[in-house]
């Protein structure tokens, strides 16, 4: 490929987030005549990949491994055959982010949902009522895949009262330290600048369940209908998603968004330092605990247990840390055999210390 043809890629592709990074490590593939792109959408080991040339269609079957985290996903940057048919993709750019969540599947296995995103946009309905543990859990998952988080709260029209709002604002503010939380309603066209402003600039993904607003909001930043939705249900105040795959698509003001569908499950996989940045307050409580594997649950001189004591904690922010640590430790012990170790020398410690307790518990009424 020659320099004029690289020069003619990175202007074509630059709106799609090509840089001289993306370039360098593409360097490899340029003499075997295969073209730079990004895959805009993935269906039935197929995808749509936009080049210079402009969106091909290309089989992914040399790029399909066992494990499922490898496989070509919506956001990866690839080279892909410049002609044939059926056109093949041929490898894949490393990632520089990767958003992944555990399947349902017994073998703990992880499903990568997009890649190279840079902002993380969890779609929160205000038409129904707010649950801060799910939230909390789709933060985890979106800083483990290494991209920023933002919590969006749509159908703010739904709440118009501007102290309700604030309240709702306040509560999320409080379940997701570090992370802005902002309202909006795409109807009324509230917040949409600040949202544009913050997308700007790289590859965001929208999360969240169905009927979270996440078409409507995509529609809304697209400036046009591209995303199929369905009215709001007003037995609950849910909507159906009709989006069936993940598309990438750019932003008139700069930057591409990735819309998802709607996801009924958010399985934590391997997600232990996303937890942590979740629950950055008990963390950082943590480190004043006068036990340095201290469980927060009875051990004398926990900082953990006294703030909750002394209400500057929430004890449902603890019950949230404890249970996606424990999923996350589940998942990852299947998969690791030093972990499953660990986790049967602490049953065995617990195991201990509840058996010399109930001694002395039996000395002193003798």
């Amino acid at each position: 490929m020659s320099s004029a043809s690289s020069t003619s890629d990175r202007s074509a592709l630059s709106t799609y987030g090509w840089d001289d990074d993306w370039a360098d490590a593409f360097a490899p593939y340029v003499a075997q005549g295969l073209l730079p792109g990004r895959v805009v959408r993935v269906d039935r080991g197929q995808c749509d990949v936009v080049t210079a040339d402009g969106v091909l269609r290309a089989d992914t079957a040399f790029v399909t491994p066992h494990d499922p985290l490898r496989v070509v996903c919506t956001g990866d940057w690839v080279a892909v055959e410049p002609d044939g048919n059926p056109r093949y993709v041929r490898a894949y750019l490393p990632r520089r982010t990767a958003f992944v969540r555990s399947t349902s599947s017994k073998r703990s296995e992880g499903q990568i949902l997009a890649a190279n995103v840079d902002h993380a946009i969890v779609a929160v309905s205000l038409a129904v009522e707010l649950d801060l543990a799910r939230i909390e859990r789709f933060l985890a998952l979106a800083w483990e895949s290494g991209a920023q988080p933002l919590v969006v709260l749509t159908k703010a029209d739904l709440v118009p009262d501007p102290v309700t709002l604030a309240y709702l604002v306040q509560d999320v503010e409080t379940a997701a330290p570090g992370v802005p939380v902002l309202a909006v309603s795409a109807e009324q066209g509230e917040g949409l600048d600040v949202l544009a402003a913050v997308v700007s600039g790289g590859t965001a993904v929208l999360l969240g369940q169905s009927g979270a607003g996440k078409s409507t909001l995509a529609n809304a930043l697209l400036g046009e209908d591209v995303m199929d939705i369905q009215a709001i249900r007003d037995v609950d105040g849910k909507g159906r998603h009709t989006t069936t795959t993940r598309n990438l698509l750019a932003l008139p003001g700069g930057g591409v968004l990735i819309d998802t569908p709607g996801l009924r499950g958010v399985g934590l996989f391997d997600a232990g330092s996303g937890v942590d940045q979740v629950f950055a307050e008990i963390a950082e409580l943590a480190e004043q605990c006068r036990f340095h594997d201290c469980a927060h649950e009875s051990e004398p001189g926990c900082a953990v247990l006294a703030a909750i004591d002394s209400g500057e904690l929430p004890e449902r922010r603890l019950e949230s840390y404890r249970k996606l640590m424990r999923e996350n430790q589940r998942i990852v012990a299947k998969t690791d055999a030093r972990v499953r170790a660990e986790i049967r020398k602490e049953w065995k410690r617990r195991g201990a210390l509840g058996k010399a307790a109930m001694e002395a518990k039996r000395g002193g009424l003798r």
